[in-house]
């Protein structure tokens, strides 16, 4: 069964994943460049929303237990803060960083899953928060022109994630009941019964006729709209695969 990365290895990964991101942006010569999987942004945008992302994350863990969310954090006004749009980026990786290592994993604070059965912890607000920085890591590379698959430890963990809290929190399946495996060709998969009663995944792996096949970078990318499913082996009733891509909200 796939483990949840250790909490120090994922406060690694954010961190690695968000370098990642900066080392793009630092190599491209236009900052209003576009980015083809979040057309309404420039670069600089891209790298503006992690970084506010980040500080928010930040403010939230140190919070602790909550109903709401934390305001939102205006910038300090301290002649120590850089100005860089890159040098603020990776201040605000450092304070999220510090934040959740001072809270350790099981601390309580608030979140937007709720909804979901994923805990409202510092340990929870770690794990997504490296898929926040994978993904728009890959939305710099994609815009740069020089995209680079997920690493397979991040992607594998995203998948299970992306299934407990945005399908967790997407509410009843709005179609007919059905049943989907999701497939990385790095032997993991993930067969999920779709019924107005929820999207549990179902253990032991039962058979299924329809399903997406693919590398577990792949997989992930496509289920946050950052590919087309035409990258992955499509099985079985496509419309019922439309169906599920469709479904979570990601706006």
């Amino acid at each position: 069964m796939l483990q949840t990365p250790a909490f120090e290895d994922l406060l690694a990964l954010v961190e690695d994943r968000s370098a990642a991101l900066r080392d793009c942006v630092a190599g491209c010569p236009d900052l209003d460049a576009r980015v083809p999987s979040c057309p309404d942004w420039s670069l600089r945008d891209l790298v503006e929303h992690l970084t506010e992302v980040q500080r928010f994350w930040a403010a939230a863990v140190a919070a602790g237990p909550s109903e709401t969310p934390p305001a939102p954090a205006s910038a300090p006004v301290d002649d120590t803060v850089p100005t860089g749009l890159l040098e603020r980026s990776a201040a605000a990786t450092r304070e999220l960083v510090a934040a959740l290592r001072a809270a350790g994993p099981g601390t309580g604070c608030w979140a937007w899953w709720g909804g979901s059965d994923v805990p409202m912890t510092s340990g929870a607000v770690a794990r997504h928060q490296v898929q926040e920085a994978a993904v728009h890591a890959f939305d710099a590379q994609l815009a740069a022109g020089t995209p680079q698959p997920v690493p397979r430890v991040v992607a594998l963990d995203g998948i299970a994630e992306f299934i407990a809290i945005s399908h967790g929190t997407a509410g009843p399946w709005p179609h007919e009941p059905a049943r989907i495996g999701l497939h990385a060709a790095e032997g993991e998969s993930w067969v999920l019964d779709l019924t107005a009663s929820g999207s549990p995944v179902l253990d032991g792996r039962p058979e299924t006729a329809t399903g997406l096949h693919g590398p577990a970078s792949d997989l992930l990318l496509t289920l946050h709209g950052r590919l087309s499913p035409e990258s992955l082996r499509m099985q079985g009733d496509r419309a019922m695969l439309e169906n599920l891509l469709s479904w979570p909200d990601l706006g």
